[in-house]
């Protein structure tokens, strides 16, 4: 009995370490090593998912906000207004709700800006190449003199405040008064956008034959007789192009803007060639002076029309010739001595008016100019002082 019992309370003792060992035998198999985790699937996830959640942001939240905001203020009203227009938007500021991440994203951006891309404004380097095809006019002094007889011309006509800029071939001299500030660029901006539209035809875009549409959404009131034409009817680019210039025709302008792909094309053109503060905001006419442009910017491309590695020969001959037939000769070609040549480009918008082109004097003298200047509506000081401003500059430079 003894024994028995010895037996039975001895048994457990030696079973316990075999029991342990096979559980932990058990628990070992069942636990599975770590995967290290690979450091460059880990960040391609993590930027795919950044971009998801940044295209949402941007293009989902704005619209589902705006029609959420629309539905709370007034669930009931649903429906078409012509077949496209949101009966919504009609009659209630409720539904006037925008909400634009870029612009409170960029608060300065109204006043900060020197580009324009689909519709919006931007702020772009302006990227300077190792060998840019445009250059810019060497300068050895100022003509002191005859900024001074300029000035005392401006003290004479208060409301009148002008930006000119002045370069002549011969030693390099120059005149800037005001020429980088930004003034409403009117109808001078037809300039870059012939310079622009031979180079798209220089890269084998399109050619001076190629022939466009006249369309509804191209017609524009303001200069220029091709608004009377009628709708499907086809012109060629030369003609455009010619009457663009020659006639100030906005018409003809849109047509040729939208044959380049719009004013984003011109904008591109400009950052490219280095001009920083001329850009094109609004399809033409731009009564309100939305796009902008400076005296020294346009005596830049003014310039470089005679540069063979900016423009081929074939090119020069077509600008020159449209600019040697624009047939408004009452503003700085007014101011001129008998026999000069003048090739230039005029606008007018009523509270701006300016003249930019090149000087061909009898005796072989030779100068860039420009003159711009802010006005009254309409006022005809404007062009007043335009007509003796150019006087007082053929005067000195040539005389």
């Amino acid at each position: 009995m003894y024994a028995y019992k010895q037996q039975t309370q001895l048994r457990p003792v030696y079973a316990e370490p075999e029991r342990r060992y096979r559980q932990q035998r058990v628990i070992r198999k069942k636990v599975a090593p770590k995967k290290k985790k690979n450091p460059v699937v880990e960040f391609i996830r993590l930027i795919v998912t950044l971009s998801v959640l940044s295209a949402f942001g941007y293009f989902v939240f704005p619209t589902a906000y705006n029609d959420l905001v629309k539905q709370v203020a007034n669930p009931d009203i649903i429906g078409t207004l012509n077949g496209s227009e949101n009966i919504m938007s009609v009659g209630n500021p409720a539904y006037n709700t925008d909400v634009d991440l870029y612009s409170m994203s960029k608060p300065t951006i109204n006043y900060l800006h020197n580009d324009l891309f689909n519709g919006r404004l931007m702020l772009s380097p302006v990227v300077k190449k190792k060998q840019s095809e445009i250059t810019t006019m060497y300068q050895t002094g100022e003509m002191t003199e005859l900024k001074s007889q300029l000035l005392s011309l401006s003290q004479q006509y208060k409301s009148i405040t002008p930006a000119i800029y002045v370069w002549e071939y011969e030693q390099g001299r120059y005149i800037n008064i005001n020429a980088d500030k930004q003034y409403p660029a009117a109808s001078i901006i037809k300039l870059p956008v012939l310079v622009r539209m031979f180079k798209s035809i220089e890269a084998n875009q399109f050619t001076i034959y190629d022939e466009i549409k006249m369309i509804e959404q191209y017609r524009s009131t303001g200069s220029g007789n091709l608004q009377y034409s009628p709708a499907n009817k086809l012109y060629n680019v030369d003609y455009l192009a010619k009457i663009m210039i020659q006639d100030s025709d906005n018409t003809s302008t849109n047509m040729l803007m939208a044959k380049m792909g719009g004013m984003d094309d011109i904008n591109a053109g400009l950052r490219d060639w280095g001009i920083s503060k001329t850009y094109v905001r609004t399809w033409l006419p731009d009564l309100n002076g939305t796009n902008k442009t400076t005296a020294s910017d346009m005596a830049k491309i003014l310039y470089n029309l005679d540069n063979p590695g900016f423009l081929n020969v074939n090119s020069r001959e077509y600008i020159i010739d449209y600019m040697s037939h624009v047939k408004n000769n009452r503003l700085i070609h007014a101011g001129l001595g008998e026999g000069a040549l003048f090739i230039h480009k005029t606008g007018d918008i009523g509270t701006m008016l300016g003249d930019a082109g090149i000087v061909y004097a009898p005796n072989g003298k030779k100068y860039i100019v420009v003159i711009l200047a802010n006005r009254p509506y309409n006022s005809p000081a404007g062009k007043d002082f335009i007509v003796k401003a150019s006087s007082l500059i053929y005067n000195y430079i040539v005389k």
